[in-house]
Parts: C-alpha cells; sequence; structure tokens
C-alpha cells in the first residue's frame, strides 16, 4: 500500500514539474549554488536529502515559487518556511509531520500543497486563508473527518485524502464550488446520509469504504463523468442515476447490488459499467447490455 502511494505522489510532482519551465526556471538543490546564483531563484528542490530541518539561508530566496522537501525527516513545518511568501508549490510529502502551524496563513500565494505520507490527524482551521489554493492533497496520513478548512475555499479544484480513517463528512461540500477532483477512497465511510456534493464535480472517488446507499443527491451531480463506488457495501441503485447526464464511466465492481435500474438507459454518454464482483443475474446483465448499446458492461 506505501508503494502505491509513493507512486501517486511522484505523479503528483511530475504534473506539478510539467507547468515549469526547466530553462526559465531551473531547479536548484543546493542551497549555496541557489545563493550565489546571479539571478532570482524561483525553483528548489530538497528532496531525499535526509533534513531533520530546513537550511535557515533559505529565507533569502525571497523569490521561490517552487519548492519540493518531500523524503526527508522532518518532524515539523520550520518557521523560516513561513517567510516564503512567494510560494505557489508546495511538496513536503513523504515527512514525518504531525500537524500544520497558524503560520501556515502567511503563504496566500499558495495553489498547490501537497502533504502526502505524513502523521496529521487533523488540517489547521488557518489552513482555510489559503484563498488561491486549488490543489490539496493530503493522501495517507491520519485523518478521521474530511477537514473542514477545505470547505472554506471554493477555489480548490482538486482534493485527495486517499488513505485516511475518515468517516464522517459535514454536509458543506458543496461550498467547495470550483471542485472537480475529489477521492475519498480508502477510507472508514459508511454513511453519507443525503450529502450534497459540488456542481461542477467530474471525478468522485468513494472506492473501498463501507458505503451502504448512495445519495440522492449524488444523481444531481449533472457534471459528474467518472465515479468509482467499487468495494463498498451498496445493496441498491436508485432510478435517480438517470440524473447523471455527462457519465461516461461507472464503476459499482464489488458490492452487494442484485439489479441496475432501467433508468440507466438514459445516460446516453455512458461507455464503461463495471460491474464485477455482484450477485447480479447473468440474464440481467445480458438486458443491460440490450439498454446500453454503446457501453461496455464487465460482469
Amino acid at each position: 500500500m506505501k508503494k502505491l502511494f509513493l507512486l501517486i505522489s511522484m505523479v503528483a510532482l511530475a504534473e506539478v514539474n510539467a507547468q515549469i519551465d526547466p530553462v526559465k526556471y531551473p531547479t536548484f538543490t543546493n542551497i549555496e549554488d541557489a545563493l550565489n546564483s546571479k539571478k532570482a531563484v524561483y525553483s528548489m528542490s530538497f528532496r531525499e536529502k535526509g533534513l531533520f530541518n530546513l537550511p535557515p539561508k533559505i529565507v533569502k530566496l525571497d523569490s521561490l515559487f517552487f519548492l519540493n522537501i518531500m523524503a526527508n525527516k522532518l518532524e515539523k513545518m520550520d518557521r523560516e518556511l513561513f517567510e516564503l511568501k512567494e510560494l505557489e508549490y508546495l511538496n513536503v510529502n513523504e515527512n514525518s509531520i504531525k500537524y500544520i502551524p497558524d503560520e501556515i496563513s502567511k503563504l496566500t500565494k499558495l495553489t498547490s500543497f501537497s502533504m502526502n505520507l505524513n502523521s496529521l490527524t487533523s488540517i489547521n482551521p488557518n489552513f482555510s486563508k489559503l484563498q488561491n489554493l486549488k490543489v490539496a492533497l493530503f493522501d495517507a496520513n491520519n485523518l478521521n473527518t474530511f477537514p473542514e478548512a477545505l470547505m472554506e475555499i471554493p477555489a480548490l479544484e482538486e482534493i485527495n485524502l486517499q488513505g485516511n480513517q475518515i468517516s464522517f463528512i459535514a454536509d458543506r461540500l458543496e461550498k467547495i464550488k470550483n471542485l472537480k477532483f475529489l477521492n475519498l477512497s480508502n477510507n472508514q465511510i459508511n454513511d453519507i446520509g443525503n450529502l450534497s456534493f459540488p456542481k461542477n464535480i467530474k471525478y468522485l472517488e468513494l472506492q473501498q469504504n463501507a458505503i451502504t446507499k448512495l445519495p440522492e443527491n449524488l444523481f444531481k451531480a449533472q457534471q459528474l463523468e467518472f465515479l468509482n463506488v467499487s468495494d463498498n457495501n451498496i445493496a441498491e441503485i436508485s432510478s435517480g442515476i438517470k440524473g447523471l447526464k455527462n457519465i461516461v464511466s461507472i464503476n459499482l465492481a464489488n458490492n452487494n447490488i442484485k439489479d441496475i435500474p432501467v433508468e440507466i438507459s438514459q445516460l446516453k454518454n455512458l461507455k464503461t459499467l463495471i460491474l464485477t464482483g455482484n450477485p447480479i443475474e447473468k440474464s440481467k446483465i445480458e438486458k443491460l447490455k440490450t439498454l446500453l448499446p454503446e457501453a461496455r458492461v464487465y460482469f
């Protein structure tokens, strides 16, 4: 499992690096080289340096907008970090950090914050002051509730909370108005009531939980394209599923579903329906194939 999260963190970092022009913004890996540069330093990486603390001199690099300090031995976020007011991308994956200090609110220009594979049990309420944040990654920590601070950042487009211990989500998700991608897989969610989702959500991952029923409000998410609720305890799918007008892929594998409502035939954009590991009779599968001639049905 840890290797999987390592891969996720590397993919996330690769996506960030893809946004940085390596010629215009060369990435320094040595603090002295950076300090001796005759040009402004915008990008710095201390990845896998065995650091217990950030080099204090880093505060002199006041033009930094990208900082990677993943895979070190940090147990806290050093105060020097919060003096880097131009930071837009911050990666602190794979450390041993247990809390986010109040000073996080100083990094108001952050657009991407990645803190996978640490030891967080909660997210500081001051995190909500990062109103320019678009990406928040907290995979593989020790969170047991959906961080309410994230619900106060409407600019967020992507939230990853995979591999925590989340069992409770306050019904305020719709406040994250720009949210397009939400990953809550591999948590401890069993009852999500009639949770409302942001109207712009496109990708929703809820696999590997203990969910028994999908909320009717989910079927109001008309922009949703990819839904993964595999490996749960879902026994029934509501006819309300017809509301997912733009859905392209639905993964319902490894649940307790015995039938799919005929209303699924109204999903004209559906290309993939995965039903493996459910107790559905073969005759009903054949009927589904007839109802969905343009989709691939896996069983």
